[in-house]
């Protein structure tokens, strides 16, 4: 092992610690209070041949089984495929401020979970709905790209845009034209991001096409660093960059759409992390990518905490992203040029 493998095993663990410390605050913190020996027992007494006499209230086992502890674990989820999400992105389109919803797969999604508060839908055809129109967002960017005689990076871009217009411009009026007393305060909730109604349903329904997205994604890590090259040298050493550009979109898609299916626009965590995932961990993606996802998982529980306990009436997630991602953010452009690298 050399000084540079040393110096980012050392960092990892660092960073695992910080992730590991983080579950833990969140565990205990919340209206309801509980103790680290009270989270240990009640987790333990699942494990099914342990017979531990209950000292815990019934009460701390619901709150950490139904509400604590799937809460966690979407944030954990969230935060480590925006991330993902973000880093593969930039280093496809060879763009360090390219974000997850480049190709339009968030504003897609907050189409379709607008018209599905419109229809009266419940919660999971919300989600459904999200999810597929994220999904079709990014298909339709990807269709005209494909059909494009201009460059197919820059097309996909400008398709994205595209696309993304015409669904902002949907969800618009479908805020036009919904109920002022119930609906729209619905849709303007959901758009905001949030955690708050995130319940073990929800997680079975997002890990699926999570898994599948991050999987692949970490398999081929070590190929994603041929994309911030020219197309003739990746071509010269075998490597389809066509197919490998499509198994990013199609992997970084499923996790932003499966992403804000459950918990709607949060935003600037897969465009800030990665900029201090390169600043610590260097640029080499066989790296990059778990840091990043773990530093992404560590950062939503944070500001999860915050947006818990900050008041007494809990703030969308997705406005103390923004509050926290761009101040940090126009920090790195200042300090970095956006590359996440200083400048001296």
């Amino acid at each position: 092992m050399n000084k540079s493998d040393k110096s980012y095993t050392f960092k990892f663990i660092i960073l695992v610690a910080v992730f590991i410390a983080a579950i833990l605050v969140s565990v205990v913190l919340g209206r309801y209070s509980l103790s680290i020996e009270d989270f240990i027992k009640v987790v333990w007494s699942r494990v099914p041949p342990v017979n531990m006499e209950h000292t815990w209230s019934p009460a701390a086992e619901k709150v950490l089984f139904e509400i604590r502890l799937p809460r966690i674990a979407a944030a954990v989820l969230i935060g480590a495929a925006l991330s993902m999400a973000g880093v593969c992105y930039q280093g496809m389109f060879r763009n360090p401020l390219v974000s997850p919803d480049i190709l339009g797969a968030s504003t897609g999604a907050g189409f379709g979970a607008a018209m599905a508060i419109l229809m009266g839908a419940g919660y999971f055809v919300i989600s459904a709905s999200a999810f597929i129109f994220g999904l079709l967002a990014v298909m339709l960017a990807y269709t005209v790209s494909r059909f494009s005689k201009t460059n197919e990076t820059l097309a996909m871009i400008l398709g994205g845009m595209v696309i993304s217009s015409l669904f902002s411009a949907g969800t618009s009026f479908i805020k036009l034209v919904a109920d002022t007393d119930d609906q729209l305060p619905a849709i303007t909730y959901w758009l905001m991001g949030q955690l708050s109604s995130i319940k073990p349903d929800d997680l079975k329904f997002i890990i699926i096409p999570m898994a599948v997205g991050m999987i692949p994604l970490f398999l081929v890590r070590w190929r994603l660093n041929l994309l911030t090259i020219e197309e003739e040298t990746s071509k010269s050493v075998g490597i389809n960059i066509t197919a490998l550009r499509l198994v990013v979109v199609v992997c970084a898609t499923l996790l932003t759409a499966s992403a804000v299916s459950v918990s709607g626009m949060i935003g600037w965590v897969g465009l800030v992390i990665p900029h201090f995932c390169r600043m610590i961990y260097g640029y080499d993606y066989r790296r990059l990518i778990p840091a990043t996802a773990v530093f992404g998982a560590a950062f939503l529980l944070a500001v999860d905490d915050i947006a818990r306990l900050a008041t007494t009436a809990e703030i969308p997630i997705g406005i103390l992203t923004s509050f926290v991602g761009a101040p940090l953010f126009l920090y790195l452009l200042l300090t970095t040029g956006g590359g996440g690298r200083r400048n001296d």
